[in-house]
């Protein structure tokens, strides 16, 4: 079973100006059967409070899986990609690679994403578009590789290749 959290990072949202859809949909996404999702916080735009949760939940809470939503955009708040950068330990280029090629399928803005994906410790973060729409089809296209790179990230000796 894999601990998640959820972090929504909005300023709007944090103030209560707007309802987090992004959250309960990702949420619904992961298999209960393997993903246990034990937090789900909204944070404003602002690097310190997005980097202290990603700390607490990668350092204290030993998470194995946080994913973030929001703030991957163009306007000049949205950071969440430099305050995930701030506390990366290692990069995971691909995931936000197979994240942007499978949402150009679906509209061009998809290019216009910023999100990464880095490892903290035994953490895997993963940036994702706010939109509930955007969340969930960039989810849906790493969803299927995330077991094996957390049993990968937890250790596990297996091989990576199909049999």
């Amino acid at each position: 079973m894999f601990r998640v959290g959820i972090l929504t990072v909005s300023d709007k949202g944090h103030t209560g100006e707007r309802q987090d859809t992004s959250a309960p949909e990702l949420a619904r996404l992961l298999d209960a059967s393997q993903f246990e999702v034990k937090q789900i916080r909204v944070v404003p735009d602002e690097q310190e409070a997005i980097v202290e949760a990603l700390v607490a939940w990668s350092d204290e809470e030993k998470l194995d899986l946080i994913l973030t939503t929001g703030g991957t955009g163009f306007t000049p708040r949205d950071i969440t990609p430099e305050a995930t950068l701030a506390v990366a330990e290692r990069l995971a280029p691909g995931i936000p690679e197979a994240m942007r090629a499978a949402g150009l399928a679906h509209t061009p803005r998809a290019m216009l994403s910023r999100g990464v994906a880095v490892l903290r410790g035994g953490t895997l973060i993963i940036n994702l578009p706010g939109s509930p729409k955007g969340a969930r089809e960039s989810l849906e296209a790493v969803l299927p590789a995330l077991p094996h790179a957390l049993e990968k990230l937890k250790g596990s000796e297996a091989e990576c290749g199909a049999p």
